[in-house]
């Protein structure tokens, strides 16, 4: 048996089978120590890095309770194998976290934690604590007051009181920062200039006495304003101004104006101070009876005036007229002390006369909607003694408004005043609208 050994050993085959066994365990010992050393984390691997802004979740009953004092954010520094930290920073798949589940109302410490991260990582999070209020929680309706820059309107134009809808949203937050609540806005922001009635969106703001915006829930966030926009007019006299002197041989008896009123809009402030526009006639190129079409001018700061032009009639006599109508007196078989001279008749215009409201039935009220202020005018025309001596004072516009109903109406305007005058208002009829009042 030993000979048979001895002679295998001899061969050239044996010692290769040998050495390739004794390889192939080499190479086995080799591998294996090499994956023990992968597995080890030597300083060379190790790195650290800082993630920036990790929202935070809170967990607390909120149904019934409003957590203020958390942070909306922290700061990640984490240190570990580069191959877990670069994983961790770019997909962010793990939370920050309060757990507030067992917190009684007041005030309190407590700790950020972290969770879904490798234990390999070493995480310390900026802030570590958070000082926190647990407070009960409310929510109350509030009335809207809706808002909107009057520097916006276009010249000319006013605005009413803007509305909003719906009217009243329902605030939640905090019982404490509840009571603070003193404002409840939503401005229209919008640009101008405005010269019609405008609807938009608007976001309410809830502010505390110094203005400040409180930390609520609101609902609905966004509402519709509207602001009601209108053109400011006013009805005025139109008087008649003469430029000139008339030609010599010419008499100017009268001037008549087809329009004796016009409307005129523009700023609040000059339309208080205008009482009337004016017609000016150049009586030095006047001839002979004639029909002239006039601008009607305005003072500065009037945006328009409707109408823009008046017919002015214009009586003229001339001494040729005269002469004639004196031979034709002379020729007349009828004493010249008999003829009696009539008085020539005279024109004036009160402006601005209020107007009254009679008979409306006591379950009533009433509101004029054109003429919206409440105010017309009226020309009398009479014998110039009569006319000279009349004042505001002597008329009585009213409304008859027995026997109506609600709704919109228009209704004559009805004058009381002296008699032997003939009396014309400016607007023959105004719109009335006539609702019921409301019980108390």
């Amino acid at each position: 048996m030993d000979k048979l050994i001895d002679k295998l050993v001899d061969t050239r085959w044996f010692m290769k089978i040998v050495a390739l066994i004794l390889a192939l365990f080499l190479f086995d010992s080799v591998y294996d120590a090499d994956k023990e050393l992968k597995d080890i984390n030597v300083p060379g691997q190790q790195d650290s890095g800082i993630v920036e802004n990790v929202p935070v979740k809170s967990y607390y009953d909120t149904e019934n309770l409003v957590v203020t004092g958390i942070p909306e954010t922290v700061d990640l520094n984490i240190e570990g194998p580069k191959s877990h930290l670069e994983q961790a920073k770019k997909l962010q798949n793990f939370e920050v976290y309060v757990d507030l589940t067992n917190a009684e109302i007041g005030s309190q410490r407590v700790e950020i934690k972290i969770r879904d991260i490798s234990d390999k990582l070493d995480v310390t999070i900026n802030p570590q604590y958070a000082d926190v209020t647990v407070h009960e929680k409310v929510t109350q309706e509030f009335k809207v007051d809706a808002e909107f820059n009057n520097g916006l309107l276009g010249e000319g134009y006013s605005a009413d009181a803007a509305s909003a809808e719906p009217k009243t949203v329902k605030i939640t937050g905090a019982k404490e920062v509840i009571e603070r609540i003193s404002f409840v806005k939503a401005t229209l922001d919008v640009k101008g200039p405005i010269t019609e009635t405008i609807t938009d969106e608007a976001t309410v703001r809830v502010l505390d006495r110094e203005m400040n915006k409180l930390d609520v829930i609101v609902e609905p966030q966004v509402i519709q304003v509207t602001v009601p926009v209108k053109q400011l007019s006013k009805t005025v006299p139109v008087t008649i101004v003469r430029k000139g002197d008339p030609q010599d041989g010419v008499t100017i008896n009268s001037i008549e104006l087809d329009v004796n009123e016009a409307s005129i809009t523009g700023r609040e402030e000059i339309l208080n101070e205008t009482e009337s526009v004016r017609v000016e006639v150049d009586v030095s190129k006047i001839e002979k009876d004639t029909v002239l079409t006039l601008p009607v001018i305005i003072p500065d700061g009037i945006s328009a005036v409707d109408p823009k032009t008046v017919k002015a009639s214009i009586d003229v006599s001339t001494e040729e007229n005269a002469e004639n109508a004196d031979r034709e007196e002379e020729s007349t078989e009828e004493p010249a002390e008999e003829t009696q001279a009539q008085e020539q008749e005279e024109t004036k215009t009160f402006s601005s006369l209020p107007i009254n409201l009679a008979g409306l039935a006591e379950e009533y009220e009433a509101v004029l909607k054109n003429p919206a202020s409440g105010r017309t005018s009226i020309t009398v025309t009479g014998k110039s003694s009569t006319v000279q001596d009349l004042k505001a004072e002597d008329f009585n516009l009213y409304l008859s408004l027995a026997d109506l109903g609600e709704g919109d109406h228009e209704v004559p305007i009805n004058v009381d005043g002296p008699s032997g005058v003939d009396i014309k208002t400016a607007s023959g009829k105004a719109t009335i609208t006539i609702t019921r009042k409301e019980e108390a």
